[in-house]
């Protein structure tokens, strides 16, 4: 038993390893055929298509649903208010959050107590005036609801306030 004569046995395992791929990915060009270029452009951009209209008609629809009204809900009464705190509560809702400050120099405000960024709570922190969510350290001006500092895009919903005698009820809403 003897070698073989003319070949070489590392050829044989060199070409053996490089066709063991072919057994790992089996790709056939034949079933390359199956889709062409042209269908698969068309599929892009029918879906394309599709989607844009999609999000064209939820936008509409966004647009023509009429601002929703809400009861008026006693807050508070005037002589329960201390200058410089927060009164929590729920509005308009009764599982949304909502807080009233009475600002240094008599100012009411209202604001929904969802921070803008992730809908963590937000909490008046009266020894700083400032308004902060505790989730990623966004901070509000208590007087605006503007963000001042941290990952929030948009300032706090604000909520409408009216007087009547000494009773402050939330009225609104504004978005």
């Amino acid at each position: 038993m003897g070698a073989v004569i003319g070949r070489d046995p590392r050829s044989q395992e060199t070409r053996a390893r490089g066709d063991r791929w072919r057994s790992e990915f089996p790709y056939h060009w034949d079933a390359d055929d199956l889709v062409s270029r042209r269908e698969l452009l068309f599929f892009a951009v029918y879906t394309s298509g599709a989607l844009f209209v999609s999000t064209l008609l939820l936008a509409v629809l966004g647009l023509l649903q009429r601002p929703r009204r809400h009861a008026p809900k006693l807050i508070a009464r005037v002589g329960d208010l201390q200058e410089g705190r927060a009164i929590y509560f729920n509005y308009p809702g009764p599982d949304d959050q909502a807080m009233l400050l009475y600002l240094p120099g008599g100012t009411l405000v209202a604001y929904s107590q969802r921070c803008t960024h992730l809908s963590c709570a937000v909490y008046y922190q009266a020894d700083r005036r400032r308004l902060y969510c505790p989730c990623h350290d966004g901070v509000f001006d208590p007087a605006t609801g503007e963000p001042v500092a941290g990952p929030p895009p948009r300032r706090l919903p604000r909520i409408k306030l009216r007087r009547r005698g000494d009773a402050i009820y939330a009225v609104g809403v504004e978005v």
